[in-house]
């Protein structure tokens, strides 16, 4: 074992010693005798200076020849490889921590790519888990169970008490984000159909900018050259406008249009909110040439805004006739749903669409468990006032740095700080000193924390956040980036 290595394992274990990740100074005097070893060895210079600069850090980088990197390096030939991922190994999770196989403790503010809108591990949800996988995981669709029916019934109740979707009747449950896509686009064609049997009605308008998926149909609802073209062609009849622009709609929404699709604010695209003025005329022009409004909000859904949805905030004309959901839906289980009006489901018959897995009891108990609590007026309220702190903190950042940060976007627990440089060092800085945050759009970093995240951990993270910036673009320290940190990049 080489003496980085034993070095790098001495760090972990002193680590998980300190009580919070507001200890910056009294860590820096801990490791420093390290560092001062390391300096006064005989090792190659290179080693010398890679050992003092991981004994000041915190959560440094597992080492090109520590155990995690092997692990990674015997994993690696059996994995396809659809994903970049930066060099530590997470293993165990609780709440808004997340542990890497080192024993190293990091703040998570991605939530799984707002997933984990619980956090990690939720408690009841694992006795969930354990009750329903020794009761019933699966029977298929071809029978009933307990589960889909009731939570089928919570959403649409929920939804309604929320002042959300004013027409909302039914539910599919599926698998996923996308598969709720899927079934929205699939939805949207065969209501088209139904008003104009010839299939002339059949276009999809979706957004540049946007992200449903990577599934065939959701992927041609996103209009990114540097993904479509390599599974090219794309499904026929998908037209992209430009978000938030009026002045677009009325062209490629038409008579051929049978679904337009969109996410009351983008999370891939760089936390872009749609304007109310935008999504009330979007409605008003469905209604004028008879097409679906299908809201994603499958990241930006489930109380993420502060409300139960995102369009919540919006007069009962600029609802939607569809609304898909997945991500906070399971806190980690895969699970997904597609909610629409009766309108919409007397179009739908047996045989138009299934799932051998979707709807599961399993799945459906756990999402019923979630949503009940995520429906809680009082998360919700306190969603909207760390909203407040978050911003605080980000406006001090700001006024540190104000040739970086140009902009902070976005509402509630879905925020993007909008950088004038790479935000991918700043990744790797706040990485190695406990931090999790990942990216979206072009040059933004996106902040998608558990719901459960207190001021606490806020004060804390942005606290790293700032220490990392200030090390990215104050000192002469080259960072390397990390990528991979956000779904689909913007080009």
């Amino acid at each position: 074992m080489s003496l980085r290595t034993c070095v790098s394992r001495a760090t972990a274990i002193a680590e998980t010693c300190q009580h919070t990740l507001r200890q910056a100074p009294q860590r820096r005097r801990r490791y420093a005798s390290v560092a001062t070893a390391a300096a006064q060895s005989n090792l190659p210079y290179e080693v010398r200076q890679s050992i003092a600069r991981d004994a000041l850090l915190p959560t440094p980088d597992p080492a090109s020849d520590s155990q995690t990197s092997r692990l990674v390096g015997s994993h690696s030939p059996y994995m396809v490889p659809t994903y970049v991922r930066p060099p530590p190994m997470f293993h165990k999770g609780e709440g808004c921590y997340i542990w890497d196989l080192d024993n190293r403790r990091y703040l998570d503010f991605t939530a799984g790519i707002a997933v984990n809108a619980l956090g990690h591990c939720d408690p009841q949800m694992s006795r969930i888990l354990y009750e329903q996988s020794q009761t019933l995981v699966h029977a298929s669709n071809l029978y009933h169970n307990p589960w889909t029916g009731a939570l089928s019934e919570l959403l649409v109740q929920k939804t309604k008490e929320a002042g959300g979707m004013k027409d909302i009747s039914r539910a599919f449950i599926c698998n996923s984000g996308s598969e709720a896509n899927e079934a929205a686009i699939k939805f949207a064609r065969k209501y088209g159909r139904s008003l104009e049997p010839s299939g002339t009605k059949h276009e999809i308008v979706s957004f540049q900018g946007s992200f449903h998926g990577r599934t065939m149909g959701s992927l041609s609802a996103t209009p990114n050259p540097k993904y479509q073209k390599p599974f090219s062609p794309m499904i026929p009849g998908f037209k992209y406008a430009t978000y938030n622009s009026i002045d677009s709609i009325n062209e490629l929404v038409n008579e051929k249009t049978c679904g337009v699709l969109i996410e009351p604010i983008q999370g891939e695209g760089g936390v872009n909110v749609a304007t109310p003025e935008f999504l009330q005329a979007l409605r008003t022009r469905c209604t004028e040439v008879g097409a679906l409004l299908i809201y994603d909000e499958i990241q930006c859904g489930l109380g993420r805004t502060g409300q139960l949805w995102a369009h919540a905030s919006l007069p009962p004309s600029a609802h939607p006739d569809v609304l898909t959901t997945a991500k906070a839906l399971g806190n980690g289980f895969p699970i997904g749903a597609t909610l629409v009006t009766e309108d919409v489901s007397s179009k739908i018959v047996t045989g138009d669409h299934g799932t051998t897995f979707g709807g599961n009891p399993l799945g459906c108990r756990v999402a019923h468990y979630i949503v009940s609590r995520l429906s809680d007026p009082a998360l919700q309220s306190s969603v909207l006032a760390k909203e407040k702190l978050f911003r605080k903190h980000f406006s001090r950042i700001a006024s540190r740095f104000p040739s970086i940060v140009s902009e902070v976007r976005g509402k509630g627990l879905i925020l993007g700080v909008q950088l004038n440089a790479d935000p991918t060092p700043v990744i790797t800085a706040a990485r190695e000193r406990g931090l999790l945050v990942i990216t979206c759009g072009t040059n933004t970093l996106r902040f998608v924390p558990p719901l459960i995240v207190t001021e606490e951990q806020i004060e804390a993270g942005c606290s790293i956040l700032e220490e990392a910036m200030a090390v990215v673009f104050e000192t002469s320290e080259r960072v390397e980036g990390t990528d991979g940190q956000q779904e689909m990049r913007a080009s």
